[in-house]
């Protein structure tokens, strides 16, 4: 139907389709809505006389649609009738529910006749075990141990050993659970059995020297087990570690221990009639013999050793090459251990000369080992060449052995460390063998006899390393840098105590680090040309040398700090040297001044002996600068001064420089000490390395200088040249000249400069 496809679109029907074009939501006029509403009728009515149209040109179509509907439908209901009906009938009749009835019964009776024949064979299984057990038990009581571990060993994989009860299936006979712990009993006892009846078998006397070995076993519970059948019953269940192992610990502690400790320890063997049932069969025998025999290359002790593994082989293990290799797993580790510590590792030379006669030894070790193997007492694999490894190693021993010596002889220098007086010859004298010349400096110094054992076993060792090959020299090379750093790590701590108060040792210790850091440097360049190729590269010291440099400023610099600041607390006492024509203030900063000098000649006396000259000189520098600059500067913040104040302040710095003349004589090379005076020329020397003592000077010469000569002094530049600044001298001006005409053109030429 064409007319229905598509929409109807109101605008068509409109007077003037654009009318909603500008203004969809605007509405429409009464007589738009009209016309609207015509023209939708009349387009209605056409609608209903298309679909008529279309309905009568397709009534035969649309009639057999319509029948076969209704026979669809007819059918339907009359198949429904026809199920209800069948069901109706089924219902009626109870004879099919009986059958049915009957097939389960049926099918019950089966299931329950199957179970039942499983049962019957779970019974008879069970019986079958429980008997098997119960004869593996008699076996073993009548001394059949072989049939019983033979019993036992089926029975495991028959009934497997499960982790506790919660480990079975769910599904298990709980007889099942009684049969292991049964089993498990019975593996108990045969175990038990078959470890006593060895243990009975070998047996130890160790106040005699004895070990004894019987053919068979006499327990009184028991027949007599003969010994080749308990270690092959243990074989068969998988024991024989168990059952050896005790026999192992008592030889390793009663034979072979004592052998190979003992030097002069000899062994016999005795073996006795094979026939007797009760009398030993073998007795290993172990007495002291009065010659003193010297292992020397080893050969008489592993003679000594294969004789004893050879009667163990032949009476123990009766030659079975399997019982062997277990016994030599449970000995041997231990044996091995016993000949390094006793034997192989004394046996290391002392000297890197005497490694070649370790060839000997080397030999005879392996040799020994071969001959071992060949008893099936030790494998082939390369792990359990124990002593082969040690002795193909003894560079490496040897080298370790003698960094162990050296790291020894380190400790014990440090726990020995001591810290002689110097006054007795001093830097400068001679005799004194604590004193060091430094390697790259024209200078000496005091250092502690640590410092200088350390240094002589560092160069002993690099010696070594020289003339050894690369695996000894670097042991020997990594010696002496531990026992450099063994100083480092042990001494500042030892004596961390000193460190904090003025003292020589703290100085002493800032000389060893000083001395040892050039001495560090020297290292590389005395020996790394003679050390082996391989270890040229790497065998530097150069990377030690700036953490000991370091260490030495950092203690120095500690000693300064402490000196300064007692320095400070003196001229802190001072109260700034006001007010000193009075005369308490007077005596006050006077008796400053003499603290100052009294510590400044302390340090003076305590650490000139012992410091490089240049160091000294450096600290004292330091030390001086401060103390002038901190005095100068109070002085020079006082305002308002009298004539009398000017006169002491004066005085003052004369008594100063006056009781520091040693210390300044001190500071200059070549000078006479039996001078008491300073010259001009010391005077010059000084002003140039203490900038600071200068200007201090040149203050006391201002205190008696006229106004206009301070005028004069400040434009020709001398006072600049002498560290003063403009405000420094305008403010002095102003404190000592009261305030004129004068003074004002003066702190204008000053000022203006």
């Amino acid at each position: 139907m064409d007319v229905l496809r598509g929409s109807i679109d109101i605008r068509d029907l409109l007077s003037n389709p654009d009318l909603l074009d500008s203004d969809p939501s605007s509405p429409l006029s009464a007589p738009d809505l009209r016309l609207l509403i015509d023209r939708l009728n009349v387009r209605s009515l056409h609608i209903k006389s298309q679909a008529r149209d279309y309905v009568l040109s397709h009534r035969r179509d649309l009639v057999a649609v319509f029948s076969r509907c209704s026979l669809a439908s007819a059918a339907s209901t009359s198949l429904s009738s026809s199920i209800s009906d069948a069901l109706r009938l089924l219902s009626d009749r109870p004879i099919d529910l009986e059958i049915r009835t009957l097939a389960g019964q049926i099918r019950d009776a089966r299931k329950e006749l199957g179970e039942r024949m499983e049962a019957l064979v779970v019974v008879k299984s069970i019986s079958v075990l429980a008997e098997r057990l119960r004869a593996a038990k008699e076996d073993l009581r009548a001394g059949k141990v072989v049939e019983a571990a033979e019993v036992v060993k089926k029975l495991k994989a028959a009934l497997p050993v499960v982790e506790g009860e919660e480990g079975a299936s769910a599904a298990e006979p709980v007889v099942f659970g009684f049969l292991r712990k049964e089993w498990t009993e019975c593996f108990d006892e045969l175990q038990g059995v078959l470890a006593k009846n060895v243990e009975d078998s070998v047996q130890f006397e160790p106040e005699k020297g004895k070990m004894i070995v019987r053919s068979r076993s006499s327990g009184r519970d028991m027949s007599r087990v003969e010994l080749h059948q308990a270690l092959h019953a243990m074989e068969i269940v998988d024991i024989l570690d168990y059952g050896l192992a005790k026999v192992a610990d008592l030889m390793i502690k009663h034979v072979m221990v004592p052998v190979i400790s003992n030097k002069s320890i000899t062994v016999a063997i005795e073996v006795l009639n094979d026939d007797a049932l009760e009398e030993p069969e073998a007795i290993l025998t172990l007495f002291e013999s009065y010659e003193f025999q010297d292992y020397q290359d080893g050969s008489t002790l592993y003679l000594r050793l294969i004789e004893i593994i050879k009667f163990v082989q032949k009476f123990v293990c009766l030659e079975n090459g399997t019982w062997m290799r277990i016994f030599g797993k449970l000995t041997w580790p231990r044996i091995s251990d016993l000949i390094i510590t006793f034997f192989l590792s004394k046996a290391v030379p002392d000297i890197a000369s005497k490694l070649v006669d370790f060839q000997a030894i080397m030999r005879v070790t392996t040799d020994f080992e071969a001959t071992l193997r060949k008893m099936m007492f030790i494998s082939a694999d390369m792990k359990e060449e124990n002593l082969s490894q040690f002795v193909n190693d003894v560079e490496v021993h040897f080298a370790s052995k003698k960094r162990s010596e050296i790291l020894a002889k380190a400790r014990n220098i440090l726990l020995r460390f001591d810290y002689p007086n110097s006054h007795v010859t001093g830097v400068a004298g001679n005799s004194s063998e604590n004193v060091a010349d430094l390697l790259f400096e024209p200078e000496r110094c005091f250092v502690s006899n640590s410092a200088s054992q350390i240094m002589k076993l560092v160069h002993e060792a690099l010696k070594d390393a020289s003339v050894s090959s690369a695996r000894v020299a670097k042991e020997f090379y990594h010696a002496a840098r531990d026992a450099l750093l063994l100083y480092k790590a042990v001494v500042p701590v030892k004596l961390g105590k000193h460190f904090r108060s003025i003292s020589q040792v703290a100085i002493m210790v800032h000389n060893d680090f000083y001395y040892l850091s050039e001495e560090i440097i020297g290292l590389s360049f005395e020996y790394r040309a003679d050390l082996p190729s391989d270890l040229q590269k790497h065998a530097l010291f150069v990377d030690m040398a700036p953490n000991f440099y370091q260490m030495a400023e950092d203690i120095l610099g500690e000693q300064i700090q402490l000196v300064l600041s007692s320095l400070k607390e003196a001229i802190d006492g001072a109260d700034g040297f006001q007010n000193t024509h009075q005369s308490q203030n007077y005596e006050s900063a006077k008796f400053s001044i003499e603290q100052v000098v009294f510590i400044l000649e302390k340090v003076h006396i305590m650490w000139e002996s012992y410091m490089p000259a240049a160091a000294y000189k450096r600290t004292m520098c330091v030390i001086l600068d401060f103390v002038f600059s901190r005095i100068t500067r109070d002085m020079l913040m006082l305002d308002d001064m009298a004539a009398e104040e000017t006169l002491q302040l004066q005085r003052l710095i004369h008594l100063t420089l006056e009781n520091l003349s040693l210390l300044f004589k001190s500071l200059i090379a070549d000078v006479d000490e039996k001078e008491k005076i300073l010259n001009y020329n010391l005077w010059v020397q000084l002003d140039g390395i203490l900038p600071s003592l200068q200007k201090f000077r040149k203050l006391a010469d201002l205190f008696d200088m006229p106004l206009k000569s301070i005028t004069t002094t400040w434009e020709t530049g001398e006072l600049i040249n002498c560290g003063f600044t403009s405000s420094e001298v305008e403010n002095f001006i102003k404190a000592t000249f009261a305030d004129s005409p004068l003074r004002k053109e003066c702190l204008r030429r000053i000022g203006g400069q």
